[in-house]
């Protein structure tokens, strides 16, 4: 929204407000949501506000027109600059709010937002707007820098939804809408949405069968799934996807650098259950605690996960400055959800964070000795200074976590402060690396979300320690949020990455706060925090669409239903491997590179380093978790990439969900997807000896359900279809069972086999095969 420069509010506006209110009035009734009892600043008028105003009217003084704020009450209430007689908002009277008269004004020179700016408010956000006058236009603080509460679940009876705290959060969203929960789930679906989430693999025939036949508990298939080791390597792809891992520097030569020693680590900490707190104290300062042991200093290597380039001529102080941005954002992205990346080059122009809040938290992360450039892509050294050393007697005592396959020792890049000077830092004029301004900084945090207590070390410690305390509005708020989309896909703020003004408004504010309270008051314990997620009813419902279900909440906005998720990317890998027998469970060590397109690397290189040339790994290495597979920055694993997988270049905490032919392509050609199907088919010819048990076997271990008897009879029509193919060109059955790289077994009728293989890659490209149902 914008007050134009030069615009003139006359004091006789009474004629032109009531016929504002009378057309309103008119429009009131075409308006289908029914406008709230009670209207809010922060869940009705401030969406509208930020969508509409804010870039014009907002927290950017060198943005603002006419001298206007909307964002804080003071502006909104003061008289306007040009108009001294007159007010954009008075609280309690429509006649003298210029706003409301502007929004509703017929008059196109008159109208705000200006047509020109292709904004335009319904008739919904007017209404609101109207009624919020009326009822004292209260501002509110920003819900997300309110420190959460823990509010008292509201009761209900429903059966199975009455004692656990998030269904009667989600089950009061429910009633409100008029929808009801759906039933809990078969039992072989929850069980496989339970070890994909947890672990990440699919279960064994054994775990399905155990838990269908009523063997084992949830309860103890929860604690069962826990206790994996799997289950750290599950929980680490989402933290490396934060902490922008990746196995080579970026920029144009892209040589490898070493630093999987801290992915050993992220897996080694999620499967001790490290809690949070400590997790990130280690990791943004750990080299700031009192004589800190390598573990802590490995764990500081989250810092230095940025790209670093290895280009003989650039600028040293531009690519230092470079560094430190990135991890000036990473850090208010994992813990702060706020954008502060666009505060970089001028005031934030949405939320109340200015150039200078920006640089002030930049002034934490500026003290380290790194460089912007060190030694160009032929160094023997493949992490940059600071550094550490793992050795062959560390992996054998304190880091022995830490899988090194040989003697030699690995370097690591780690984080560190210069230890006799302090950098100065200062705004950088719009953001350029050699435009310094005004007075240094001191560092800070931005007051609107938390002063920086006196008490605290000026320093990263202090700055971890800010953002763990008590009264913190955002950091458990945070977390708790990305464990959350983890499990239903999408987060109780569907922007994960901004709880400011311009994000998503909690889709279950309440049960948000709950989450997060209850989260630090128990330690910041991620397992626990798990397990109250999927212990829950609302976790544990079928995921079967209703027709009032598209009718009342067609994106499950309010958990009717459970959601139907794909895996992801490195997720589809380790189904595959998993299911099919084929996967090396080895935890940790240096990553590998499996079957890839060929002269993709080669086309994409400078020539230099090397990763100029794809060189596929052999043996066990083929057959590892998706997790371990190699990324070169400058061109990701097509394989991931084409499922959606993360490109490590930059903090990211969602991930997109796309559906492209692409993908169908992949499932039906990809060289893994074939052998696991041929391997899983020699396996259970040999071991089945009708092809009616080897197809249910199959069945069992590729969609983790027992099939239904149409089911078999499809897929074993299909077989023997497929087998008199084959029979009729038994050379085409032998070519097939070629691909890939694990021993063939010797097949005594290779149109079975072949036929076999044929229907587990049927299997596989299933929807329901690698979805969450």
């Amino acid at each position: 929204m914008q007050l134009k420069k030069g615009s003139y509010f006359p004091t006789g506006v009474l004629f032109p407000l009531l016929a504002g209110v009378m057309v309103y009035a008119c429009e009131e009734a075409e308006i289908s949501e029914k406008i709230p009892e009670q209207v809010s600043y922060n869940f009705h008028i401030r969406p509208i506000l930020s969508d509409n105003c804010f870039a014009c009217h907002g927290p950017d003084a060198n943005k603002r027109e006419a001298g206007l704020r909307l964002d804080q009450e003071e502006g909104a209430y003061a008289s306007l600059k040009e108009n001294p007689e007159n007010h954009a908002i008075v609280p309690g009277s429509l006649r003298e709010s210029m706003v409301f008269s502007r929004i509703t004004s017929k008059e196109a020179d008159q109208l705000m937002p200006p047509p020109e700016s292709n904004l335009k408010l319904s008739e919904r956000d007017k209404q609101l707007i109207r009624k919020w006058i009326q009822q004292g236009a209260e501002y509110e603080t920003h819900w997300a820098f309110d420190p959460p509460k823990k509010h008292t679940p509201p009761e209900n009876n429903h059966p199975g939804w009455s004692s656990h705290p998030i269904d009667k959060f989600v089950f009061a969203g429910l009633n409100s809408t008029g929808l009801q929960p759906n039933p809990e789930a078969a039992k072989a679906y929850q069980l496989k949405r339970l070890s994909l989430d947890l672990t990440g693999l699919p279960p064994s025939t054994d775990e399905v069968k155990s838990f269908v036949g009523g063997d084992r508990s949830w309860e103890e298939m929860v604690d069962y799934y826990l206790e994996k080791p799997a289950y750290g390597e599950k929980m680490a792809l989402l933290w490396l996807d934060i902490s922008r891992y990746a196995d080579s520097f970026g920029y144009q030569n892209d040589n490898i650098r070493t630093q999987w020693p801290y992915r050993d680590w992220v897996i080694h900490a999620f499967n001790q259950n490290l809690s949070y707190d400590t997790f990130l104290t280690w990791q943004f300062a750990g080299d700031l605690l009192p004589e800190p042991t390598k573990e802590q200093l490995l764990a500081t290597a989250f810092n230095r996960n940025h790209k670093i380039t290895e280009e003989e001529g650039v600028i040293d102080e531009e690519y230092r400055v470079e560094y430190v941005l990135d991890k000036t954002n990473t850090f208010s992205k994992v813990t702060l959800g706020i954008t502060m990346e666009c505060a970089q080059c001028h005031d934030h122009k949405y939320d109340p964070v200015s150039q200078q809040d920006y640089f002030s938290l930049y002034a934490f992360f500026n003290n380290t000795p790194e460089k912007g450039f060190e030694g160009g892509a032929g160094s023997p050294v493949r992490a940059k200074t600071p550094l550490i050393w793992v050795e062959e007697e560390d992996t054998q005592g304190i880091l022995s976590f830490v899988n090194h396959p040989d003697t030699a020792k690995v370097a690591v890049s780690i984080m560190k402060d210069l230890q006799d000077s302090i950098r100065p830092t200062h705004v950088l004029n719009r953001g350029v690396y050699d435009a310094p301004t005004g007075d240094p900084l001191p560092a800070a945090t931005p007051g609107v979300i938390k002063p920086f207590d006196p008490d605290l070390p000026p320093n990263r410690l202090g700055l971890v320690q800010w953002a763990l305390a008590e009264d913190h509005p955002l950091t458990s708020r945070v977390f708790v949020n990305l464990i959350w989309q983890e499990i239903f896909g999408q987060g109780l703020v569907p922007s994960a990455g901004d709880f400011g003004m311009q994000g998503k408004l909690p889709t279950h504010p309440e049960l948000l706060d709950w989450l997060a309270v209850d989260f630090r008051e128990n330690g910041w314990d991620i397992k626990r925090l798990i397990k109250v997620l999927v212990t829950s009813a609302t976790y544990r419902q079928s995921a079967v669409i209703q027709p009032e279900h598209l009718e009342k909440d067609p994106d499950n906005v309010y958990l009717a239903r459970y959601p139907r998720l794909r895996l992801h990317a490195e997720l589809i890998r380790d189904y595959l491997l998993s299911s099919s027998g084929l996967l090396v469970p080895e935890i940790g060590g240096p990553s590998v590179k499996p079957y890839q397109p060929e002269g993709l690397w080669e086309a994409s290189s400078s020539g230099r380093g090397e990763l100029n040339i794809y060189r596929q790994d052999k043996g066990d290495k083929l057959y590892r978790r998706g997790i371990y597979t190699f990324i070169k920055l400058t061109l990701p694993p097509p394989s991931l990439l084409i499922f959606d997988g993360s490109n490590r270049d930059i903090c990211q905490v969602t991930r997109s969900r796309t559906n492209t032919p692409l993908q169908a392509l992949a499932l039906l050609n990809d060289p893994m997807v074939l052998e696991a199907s041929r391997v899983m088919a020699e396996n259970l010819i040999t071991t089945h000896n009708s092809p009616e048990e080897a197809i249910e076997e199959a069945f069992i271990r590729v969609l983790c359900r027992f099939p239904k008897d149409e089911e078999k009879e499809a897929l074993l029509a299909f077989f023997q279809e497929e087998s008199e193919h084959y029979k009729g060109d038994p050379q085409e059955a032998k070519n097939l069972l070629t691909v890939g790289e694990s021993p063939q077994k010797e097949a005594t009728a290779p149109e079975r086999t072949a036929a076999l293989m044929q229907v587990i890659v049927a299997l596989y490209n299933l929807e329901e095969t690698l979805t969450k149902t």
